[in-house]
């Protein structure tokens, strides 16, 4: 299934979409430059993998999974973000790759944006940097992250992070992220730097998509309410706003639902694993897409 048939095939109808995949990126399943050159290979158009840095081994109520979810052992077994992408980068030529999404809000933010601009350089300007909060609140401590501050965090780290990508000499000066005069290079391929795409879909989300966000990148959660937020979105927006969904399922009346809000890219997160079981789940999704597209 070629990339150009996934952006045309129903172009007719007005309904053009990318589709991409997450993936987490365990050391002890398909390596990440396997997996993207994979996805390179059969057509999909971006990959993104998760951020943890560890899972706090507490045993209290905080170690619950996200959203109350059992815990899964892929968030403490995954590579560091910008060397997975540093992989996948290094083994493809026109896969977009990303973050989904990096939890900057735990991260110092010169360092990220160093780590950014590299990868965004080494690639040839194919990363989209995908940003979130986090929801552990014991990994934020850990990093002296005060959990009641996370979106404060976030915001000044993100701005932050564009005056060191826009600037030669970058100042910054917030509550929680201060400095003065700073040179860091190289500068991103992508000008004036990798699109911002902003998670989360809690009730002030769209408030950070429109203050910093090039796009929003939420998780489709399998009802009306993400459609109906879009629309808000779009009506509140100034400027271009880009929408793109995680979590998208091998469905392709959803993908069609998708496609009609104007929804850019639909990912859909694949299994950690062997090449086998990664295979397996990435042909269920191909299957949905094929069905979509009528191809």
């Amino acid at each position: 299934m070629s990339s150009v048939l996934l952006e045309v095939a129903r172009a007719g109808q007005g309904l053009v979409m990318d589709f991409g995949i997450g993936y987490h990126p365990t050391h002890d399943g398909m390596r990440p430059g396997a997996v993207a050159r994979m996805l390179e290979e059969r057509g999909q158009d971006a990959l993104f993998f998760t951020d943890h840095s560890h899972i706090p081994a507490t045993g209290d109520p905080e170690t619950a999974g996200f959203e109350g979810t059992a815990l899964q052992r892929k968030y403490w077994h995954v590579y560091d973000l910008f060397v997975a992408l540093t992989a996948a980068a290094a083994a493809t030529s026109t896969l977009r790759i990303g973050s989904g999404v990096c939890l900057v809000a735990q991260r110092d933010p010169i360092i990220t944006a160093k780590q950014v601009a590299s990868v965004d350089h080494l690639s040839g300007g194919r990363f989209e940097f995908g940003v979130g909060a986090g929801w552990h609140r014991g990994e934020m401590r850990n990093h002296g992250t005060d959990p009641r501050h996370r979106m404060k965090v976030l915001r000044e780290r993100v701005e932050a992070m564009k005056s060191i990508w826009t600037q030669d000499e970058a100042s910054y000066s917030g509550e929680f992220v201060v400095f003065d005069r700073i040179w860091s290079y190289p500068k991103p391929a992508q000008r004036p730097h990798p699109p911002v795409l902003v998670g989360g879909d809690g009730p002030t989300a769209l408030d950070r998509v429109l203050a910093y966000g090039d796009a929003w990148l939420p998780n489709y959660r399998g009802d009306d309410t993400i459609f109906d937020r879009v629309s808000e979105l779009r009506a509140r927006a100034h400027r271009p706003v880009e929408i793109q969904m995680l979590s998208a399922p091998p469905d392709p009346a959803v993908l069609e639902r998708m496609a009609r809000a104007g929804v850019r890219r639909a990912s859909h997160w694949l299994p950690s694993g062997p090449r086998g079981t990664v295979e397996r789940a990435l042909e269920q999704w191909e299957n949905a897409i094929s069905e979509f597209t009528g191809g």
